[in-house]
């Protein structure tokens, strides 16, 4: 089993920047491929950003890519989730997930291990 748990949350001006990790225990997830999803108050959990084990492959959805990045440390059995130029759009509970396998999915059904989620709020 892994457990994932997630840091870096909190309120930020619109513009700002915060750093999410995620910590994972139980077992090394070196081998895992790990996402970031959010929800926001009465939607559903979207995507975010995928990485591979290698952090070879990377995806981002639409909405963040050129303001977030995604990365890993292995060795650390911790990824991270640099987000720049926040936006008030981007308040939201931010989750950390694992999968087993490799490959990179964006979709919620396709992650096998998910954190409880950090809050980050964006002020205009």
């Amino acid at each position: 089993q892994v457990q994932l748990v997630e840091s870096g949350g909190g309120l930020v001006q619109a513009g700002g920047s915060l750093r999410l990790s995620c910590a994972a225990s139980g077992r090394t997830v070196s081998r895992n491929a790990m996402g970031w999803f959010r929800q926001a108050p009465g939607k559903e959990r979207e995507f975010v950003a995928a990485i591979s084990w290698s952090s070879s492959s990377i995806y981002y959805a639409d909405s963040v890519k050129g303001r977030f990045t995604i990365s890993r440390d292995n060795a650390k059995n911790t990824a991270y989730l640099q987000m720049n130029s926040l936006k008030p759009e981007d308040t939201a509970v931010y989750y950390c997930a694992a999968r087993e396998g490799p490959q990179l999915r964006s979709g919620v059904a396709g992650y096998d291990y998910w954190g409880q989620g950090t809050q980050v709020t964006v002020s205009s």
